[in-house]
């Protein structure tokens, strides 16, 4: 969390608010069958696999995703994040993109914002999806720990 002053607007109770709002908005288009896009915060997000490092370091730090064809057909929502299949660079990589709602800082329909997020979410960053898996594991000591017990 950055070092924004504590207001009504970061607290966690405004946060549940606007994170359900975003949940509200985005299944109503879900059920409409009304592609959209989000802007979201890339800090939050998962690839799952992970984005090569040329294509993840090319995507602005706020990112547009446009929830059309199969990204939309394939896109399910739970009490806190959107998850979608989507292509990524010109070979169009394909991976599972997992964003939690509080990162969405737009929900976006034909140009239009019709959902603002304006809460500082609690969330902790996802580590870079630059890194490969067994790096992202190894990075956390008690891993580390673990994996040498295991070994012995």
């Amino acid at each position: 969390m950055s070092s924004k002053k504590n207001t009504p607007f970061n607290s966690k109770s405004f946060c549940k608010i606007e994170e359900r709002h975003l949940y509200q908005c985005i299944e109503f288009l879900m059920q409409e069958g009304i592609e959209f896009a989000v802007v979201a915060n890339l800090e939050y997000i998962e690839f799952n696999p992970p984005l090569p490092k040329s294509i993840f370091e090319a995507l602005p730090k706020i990112s547009l995703f446009i929830l059309s064809g199969y990204s939309f057909e394939s896109s399910r929502l739970n009490d806190n994040e959107l998850i979608f299949e989507a292509g990524f660079g010109v070979e169009n990589f394909g991976s599972v993109v997992t964003i939690p709602l509080l990162a969405i800082e737009q929900v976006v329909v034909d140009n239009y914002p019709i959902a603002i997020n304006i809460a500082e979410p609690f969330l902790e960053p996802i580590i870079s999806d630059s890194k490969n898996s067994m790096e992202a594991l190894l990075s956390r000591a008690e891993n580390r720990d673990l994996l040498k017990k295991n070994r012995d």
